[in-house]
């Protein structure tokens, strides 16, 4: 299967330096995704691997080829940068015959990609009339179309309802099971959590990470357990004399950083003290990006984001 492959890739315009000699690679069989505060430089790193943009150093590959030296690229890369760019007064068929038939593809794929994004039965109708949902989903239709090895998708989850969301979700999945590559750009921290196996995050033009997402969120932290018990001042006791140093809460909960739950039981266990709650805490994606972001946003608030932690 096929990668793409970013080595020392910058681009400037003017003055200004959008991407900063950014070095990663994004494997088949799993979800990348890629994150990043607004002018972070993510969207201009994904039209420099289409060909869209000239680098002004660096290069951009896709199975080890530059992007304009494909043969039948829709069969190589399947994209969605912009849902807005299909011409609103063809049809939704119409516009992805164009592209099956410049591409050497039948109308036969065009109605599989319009049943696959659920637009089958509107396949007739022209594209001003459709939704910001639909036409979402029209474009995904279109970055499926050559059964492409690898899929960028910018934004993806834009416009679309829940049942849409659970659909893209599921899709990308699908994709990254069946071993293509599959690159993700998005805003919409809780939902990247539910699909992504592999994050790159940038800042300011620069690679901030390139992890899987279990070690990025491991990186963030340390692990933190909350208790409550019939019982706290024993059992905080106790935890002192096992080297813990348990924090009391507002609601009675104790929490003790650089524990395990079965740790924090094991010690209540022996010492006969009941236990109400035990749950071990972990940060969530919204949080982990936030504090590694925070110096990299361009844009942002006067107030401070909340950082809660998520329960495991």
């Amino acid at each position: 299967m096929t990668s793409i492959d970013v080595h020392e890739l910058t681009k400037e315009y003017g003055t200004t330096r959008a991407v900063d000699r950014l070095t990663f690679s994004v494997r088949p069989g799993r979800v990348t995704g890629f994150l990043g505060p607004n002018g972070a430089g993510k969207s201009t790193t994904m039209r420099l691997v289409l060909g869209l943009d000239r680098p002004t150093a660096g290069t951009a590959t896709v199975g080890g080829q530059p992007y304009i030296t494909l043969d039948n690229p829709l069969r190589r890369i399947g994209a969605l940068l912009d849902a807005q760019a299909a011409h609103g007064s063809r049809t939704a068929r119409d516009h992805l015959l164009a592209l099956a038939v410049s591409n050497g593809m039948g109308a036969r794929r065009v109605d599989e990609v319009l049943d696959e994004a659920g637009l089958g039965a509107v396949g007739g109708a022209r594209i001003k009339t459709f939704s910001l949902g639909m036409r979402q989903r029209l474009g995904i239709a279109a970055a499926l179309l050559g059964d492409p090895e690898v899929v960028m998708l910018d934004e993806p989850s834009n416009g679309l309802d829940p049942e849409g969301i659970v659909w893209i979700r599921e899709l990308m999945r699908r994709l990254a099971r069946e071993g293509r590559t599959v690159l993700v750009s998005s805003h919409l921290m809780n939902e990247t959590s539910s699909f992504a196996d592999h994050l790159v995050v940038l800042g300011r033009g620069r690679l901030l990470a390139d992890l899987p997402m279990r070690d990025f969120l491991e990186s963030r932290s340390r692990p933190v357990v909350r208790v409550r018990t019939t019982d706290p001042a024993r059992l905080r006791e106790a935890l002192i004399g096992k080297g813990h140093k348990p924090v009391p809460g507002d609601d009675g909960s104790l929490s003790v950083e650089g524990a395990q739950a079965a740790e924090i039981g094991a010690v209540a266990a022996a010492h006969g003290i009941a236990i109400l709650e035990l749950l071990d805490e972990r940060p969530t994606l919204e949080q982990a990006y936030l504090d590694l972001t925070s110096d990299a946003m361009d844009f942002a608030s006067a107030s401070a984001p909340s950082t809660d932690l998520q329960e495991a």
